[in-house]
């Protein structure tokens, strides 16, 4: 057991050390400029090491937000009797998580980072896309399946995407605050509201 747990501490500690030095070098130089061969030799590690941790390229930024995709999956499909597709989804999001939530003072200085990141590369952009479709495809059938929805119907697909882009939003206003300097505990609060209304307008349609 103590020898699993100090494999899996060895394995979180290698993870992060590639992830900060991809996210050190993606912001020096650009995300396009940068071989995965230079993240590995930053790390210390090979890329074989590297491509073990993290599937693609764009997984050393996306990885977080893969994550997300499945608690979020998770979180409506395993919810209890009575609740809603929809406020189950809202109480996930609207609670702050990840780098927000922690008591890192550079929280968001490094968010702010992420930002410049992908805000510079439209090879990350694109992979955002992606992810949005895949999370909105993968809720769609969730939601078809519980409403009895035919083959092809386009009200799950509605419901899905209109959820998912509140999600999409409340990030881009994150890293619009961010990007124009604002680094105060309120924020967080901000971001909350903003995700709030808009799920308080959703639900008039879509409870």
């Amino acid at each position: 057991m103590i020898e699993e747990g100090l494999r899996e501490r060895k394995k979180r500690e290698t993870r992060r050390q590639i992830a900060e030095a991809a996210v050190g070098l993606f912001a020096e130089r650009g995300f396009e400029q940068v071989p995965v061969s230079d993240v590995a030799r930053a790390a210390g590690v090979s890329v074989a090491t590297v491509f073990n941790y993290f599937g693609t390229k764009e997984a050393l930024v996306y990885s977080g937000l893969e994550a997300f995709e499945e608690e979020l999956i998770a979180a409506v499909a395993e919810r209890p009797r009575g609740v809603s597709v929809l406020a189950a989804f809202r109480d996930l999001v609207t609670h702050p998580s990840g780098l927000l939530a922690s008591h890192d003072p550079d929280a968001l200085d490094r968010i702010a980072i992420a930002a410049r990141i992908t805000a510079g590369s439209p090879a990350l952009q694109a992979r955002e896309r992606e992810l949005n479709d895949r999370r909105a495809g993968r809720l769609a059938t969730l939601i078809a399946k519980e409403i009895g929805a035919a083959a092809g119907d386009i009200e799950p697909w509605v419901r899905a995407n209109a959820l998912v882009g509140v999600q999409h939003a409340m990030l881009k206003y994150l890293h619009s605050q961010v990007l124009a300097g604002r680094r105060d505990p309120g924020l967080a609060e901000d971001l909350v509201a903003q995700g709030n209304a808009a799920f308080d307008a959703l639900e008039q349609g879509l409870r």
